[in-house]
């Protein structure tokens, strides 16, 4: 958005009638917009980036939309005073206007208006440079949030993996890419679908196990939140729930920023979870042991299920309580034992209202005391000793805390989504509880950590065949976590697939280069086979390239991708026919299946 109001600037500092003592007549420049002045919009003509913005092609017509051209130039951002550029810095604002003459508060921030890409390939890339949270001004945005062409896609059942023939609206998804332009793919299917959403973004404290390379500051972070959270909130169903979860890093910004897109009377209540009680020696001013979640719905008040600690349903084998009662074994439900007597009689009552109970039957449920605001009977992963370990470095949420989060506010089949996938943790809590899920991660990690996690929630054993054995001998499947609780034993599919990358394919050569000359070399490769920004002067480059090769090889990784036009990362579904992008025919297939779902 700045380089418009630039360009702009530029264009009027030009003609004289629009020049009063040297400065722009904005009230000249105002009138001559609302009256449609021919000399006005000749100018405007001339430059292509403000055709673009301020013009709309109509049958071959160029129609100027006066209205948008009117709030552009009445922003504080077109011609500020001294004044208003001291306050612009402040950064709380309502609809422009500043605290004192405003009764509600909003975020106001640099960069709010662009989108913040925010890309990364592995989770431990701890640099400092700064290209892969690029920030990109809307008028350099032509294709970028366009759905893109999914590729590789294969299928996951209890007998392996499958060559997918076809996908639908049922199938449970798992999308490695961007998930910013993932979202956005999703909207023309899933817009009003989803009914749940949870997120675990980076909390923006500069050490964290998914750590941006500027240590994202406000600004950054809140734009990258921004863009995500606003896509999101089309997904969800006007009776649809989005939990955010983070720490006290961003939380008092991350609440203004979700009043904002939510609205303030769609906050529902900030839950404390305390992950860990403190131990050993204490040396810091009460040190902190909790993370903020924090509750919006999107517009009704959905159906909600009340949550009890402690609670727990038994559903394993009937033959097994048996067996109990004869040998006169006491039965022990969570923290609340029940003897053989009080059972029997739960059994009388069970057979006189449904007959003769069946495998699996629920025959009573022990609860404990209605969950509050604050969750302290779950307790963070132990790396160590935890039977949900799966090698994630930090931050995987335990299977329980996602579990009363999905119990309290969906029913089996509805759709939950986490853009944020990490470690899979929401995916495999969702499939174990019969919930339909789609999950983004754009980190290479997906395969070691997601698929396999979900591999053995299915149950697929290393000769990729199918052994559910439901009895208690059975281990072929996941018994960690929520297992139990929900009588888990195996099955169940997903479809796994990825954008498909264009340009994205030369940032990954770029970041995995380690060296100098090796990026020479991408540079000469990249003048022929990438797609290159329209703003890039290749002879310059190629005439300055002693300079480029006194640059740091962080720097010159961080100018060969701005280089990149950012709109061609990935394939455009609507450029799936063309022969450039050699589409397979079974791609085509699968993208028009999934593009038309209902």
């Amino acid at each position: 958005m700045q380089n418009l109001y630039n360009d702009l600037k530029e264009l009027f500092s030009q003609h004289g009638q629009y020049i009063i003592d040297g400065k722009l007549n904005k009230p000249k420049i105002e009138d001559d917009g609302l009256n449609l002045d021919v000399g006005l919009i000749k100018l405007l003509l001339q430059n292509t980036k403000l055709k673009k913005h301020f013009f709309q092609d109509v049958d071959g017509v160029m129609v100027f939309d006066k209205v948008k051209f009117q709030r552009f130039i009445n922003n504080k951002q077109f011609l500020p005073d001294c004044y208003t550029e001291f306050k612009n810095k402040i950064g709380l604002t309502v609809d422009g206007k500043f605290l004192t003459e405003a009764k509600e508060v909003v975020l106001d921030f640099p960069y709010k208006d662009c989108v913040l890409q925010g890309c990364q390939d592995q989770e431990d890339a701890k640099r400092d440079e700064v290209f892969f949270n690029e920030t990109l001004a809307p008028d350099d945005i032509d294709m970028l949030l366009e759905p893109k062409v999914l590729t590789g896609f294969k299928k996951y059942d209890a007998s392996g993996c499958h060559i997918v023939t076809d996908v639908t609206i049922q199938d449970n998804l798992i999308i490695k890419g961007n998930n910013l332009l993932a979202l956005h793919s999703l909207k023309r299917v899933y817009r009003n679908k989803v009914k749940l959403i949870y997120i675990d973004p980076p909390y923006n404290t500069g050490n964290d196990g998914f750590k941006y390379n500027d240590k994202f500051n406000h600004s950054t972070w809140l734009t990258f939140m921004k863009n995500r959270l606003e896509i999101a909130r089309e997904l969800l169903r006007d009776d649809g729930a989005i939990f955010v979860q983070c720490d006290d890093n961003e939380q008092a910004y991350l609440k203004i920023l979700m009043d904002e897109i939510f609205g303030r009377e769609n906050f529902i209540n900030q839950i404390i979870w305390r992950y860990r009680t403190y131990q050993g020696q204490v040396k810091d001013y009460f040190p902190r042991k909790h993370d903020n979640i924090f509750f919006y719905i999107k517009k009704d008040r959905p159906a909600f299920k009340l949550q009890y600690q402690d609670n727990f349903k038994d559903t394993v084998d009937f033959k097994r309580w048996c067996k109990h009662i004869i040998n006169g074994n006491q039965i022990a439900f969570g923290n609340h034992p029940e003897s053989d007597s009080r059972f029997t009689a739960y059994l009388n009552k069970y057979r006189k209202e449904f007959g003769e109970p069946k495998n699996g039957d629920i025959i009573y449920e022990v609860r404990g005391y209605v969950v509050d605001d604050v969750w302290d009977d779950i307790q963070a992963l132990d790396p160590k000793n935890s039977t949900e370990k799966t090698n994630f470095r930090g931050g995987q949420k335990p299977e329980s805390l996602i579990h009363w989060i999905i119990s309290s506010m969906t029913s089996e089949n509805d759709i939950i989504l986490d853009y944020h996938l990490g470690s899979g943790t929401t995916a495999a809590v969702a499939h174990k509880m019969g919930r339909r899920y789609i999950g983004i991660e754009q980190m290479d990690y997906i395969d070691d950590l997601v698929i396999t996690r979900l591999k053995n929630v299915i149950g697929i054993n290393k000769n990729n065949q199918a052994q559910l054995i439901v009895d208690e001998g059975c281990q072929d499947y996941d018994i960690s976590g929520i297992s139990k609780a929900v009588n888990w034993c195996g099955g169940g599919s997903f479809i796994y697939c990825e954008l498909m990358r264009n340009n994205q394919i030369w940032v990954d050569k770029i970041n995995h280069t380690n060296s100098p000359k090796q990026l020479i070399q991408l540079w000469q490769l990249m003048q022929d086979k990438a797609q290159l920004s329209y703003k890039v002067d290749i002879s310059q480059i190629n005439a300055n390239i002693n300079k480029f090769e006194h640059l740091s090889l962080e720097e010159q990784k961080r100018f060969l991708i701005e280089v990149l036009d950012k709109n061609q990362l990935y394939v455009n579904y609507t450029e799936i026919d063309d022969v450039d992008y050699l589409v397979s025919d079974t791609d085509k297939q699968l993208n028009r299946k999934f593009y038309s779902m209902k």
